[in-house]
C-alpha cells in the first residue's frame, strides 16, 4: 500500500500571511475595515494553500478569525502549518 504525500507549505509564506493578517493592529480606525477586505482573501488563500477538507474546514476558521475583532493575533496559517507538519511526519514513519 503506498502512503500519499501531504503538500507542506512553507512555513515563512505561513508566517507572513498571519502577519499581514495582524497588520490590522498597526492602523486602528483601518484595521477592522482592512478585515473585512482580507478575511474572503485569506481564507481562500488558507484553502489553497493546505486543500482538500483540512483546507475548507481551516478556510473557514481562518475567515472567521480575521473577520471577528480582536482575534486577529491568533496565527492560523502558522497553525496550520503545524499540524500539517505533523499529519506529514507520521506518514513518514
Amino acid at each position: 500500500m503506498e502512503k500519499k504525500k501531504l503538500f507542506l507549505p512553507n512555513i515563512f509564506l505561513c508566517i507572513l500571511l498571519d502577519l499581514i493578517g495582524m497588520a490590522s493592529y498597526l492602523i486602528p480606525a483601518f484595521g477592522e475595515f482592512g478585515d473585512t477586505i482580507w478575511a474572503p482573501i485569506s481564507g481562500f488563500i488558507f484553502y489553497i494553500l493546505f486543500g482538500g477538507r483540512f483546507g475548507v474546514i481551516g478556510g473557514v476558521l481562518n475567515f472567521l478569525e480575521e473577520i471577528i475583532p480582536f482575534t486577529d493575533i491568533i496565527p492560523t496559517f502558522t497553525i496550520a502549518w503545524f499540524i500539517r507538519k505533523r499529519e506529514a511526519d507520521k506518514l513518514i514513519t
